[in-house]
């Protein structure tokens, strides 16, 4: 089983180059990030033409959600449990039925910045109401995959000059610190699983020649459980992608689990 996660940064800025590779790569399952699009607008008929269910959580012009999937999804939740006044659209899950059964959650962290303030007060909140509920799931012992757009960089060797992010929330060390909470709980970061090579993004912003220097982060990640670990068989960045027509800042990076 073959998932992806992948920021598009717009669905209507990327309703060519999303196809294109979803045809390339032929991912079973794609969790996206930042639609920007409320649900009935999604043009859900140009993925189902190729193949893929599609569920959303949208809202308009920000944020957003979305799973496609060519293997049958049951049980689709939408929306982060803990906060009831909370309306961005930032969380869903499914269970996607493949060989095995794997509950698959996407997710857009929140940015945070800038900070201090309210915004980088409630991405820290959003990782505590997060961390409640991987704890929530943990004791099923069933394969999990937390994926998606974390916003945050996890160690120097994550960004090409980490110096300049010192002060940016996505580097502070009040948010590597939740990071790491969430992984204390007994998840296994997938890419360092499997590679350990510094220079490795997914993210390199659309300014100051940064594709073309290579000055990327890295903060597009698949968290799994320890069954879902067991399970692991390669985890890869895409990064041409970022090298083709109209692309997305982001770029997808994709695991493979024996299931």
């Amino acid at each position: 089983m073959k998932i992806a996660t992948f920021n598009i940064n717009g669905i209507k800025a990327r309703i060519e180059a999303l196809p294109r590779w979803l045809e390339a790569a032929a991912p079973d399952v794609v969790c996206l990030q930042e639609i920007k699009s409320v649900d009935e607008n999604f043009p859900r008929e140009i993925f189902e033409a190729i193949g893929y269910r599609v569920e959303t959580h949208g809202q308009k012009s920000f944020n957003g959600v979305a799973i496609l999937s060519k293997l049958p999804l049951e049980d689709v939740t939408r929306g982060l449990p803990g906060d009831a006044e909370d309306e961005q659209a930032r969380w869903i899950e499914a269970t996607v039925i493949g060989q095995k059964a794997v509950r698959v959650c996407g997710l857009y962290l929140p940015n945070g910045n800038p900070t201090p303030g309210p915004k980088y007060d409630y991405k820290l909140a959003w990782m505590a109401r997060m961390q409640a509920r991987i704890e929530a799931l943990l004791p099923l012992e069933e394969p999990l995959v937390f994926c998606g757009d974390y916003n945050v960089i996890p160690q120097a060797q994550d960004a090409a000059r980490p110096e300049l992010w010192l002060e940016d929330a996505l580097y502070l060390p009040q948010t590597r610190a939740a990071f790491r909470r969430l992984l204390n709980l007994g998840l296994t970061e997938a890419f360092r699983a499997r590679n350990q090579a510094p220079g490795q993004y997914s993210f390199w912003d659309y300014q100051a020649g940064a594709w073309e220097r290579n000055n990327g982060i890295r903060i597009d990640h698949h968290l799994l459980s320890p069954q879902a670990a067991d399970l692991l068989r390669d985890c890869q960045i895409d990064k041409q992608v970022r090298a083709g027509d109209k692309p997305s800042d982001h770029v997808p990076v994709w695991i493979e689990l024996d299931a």
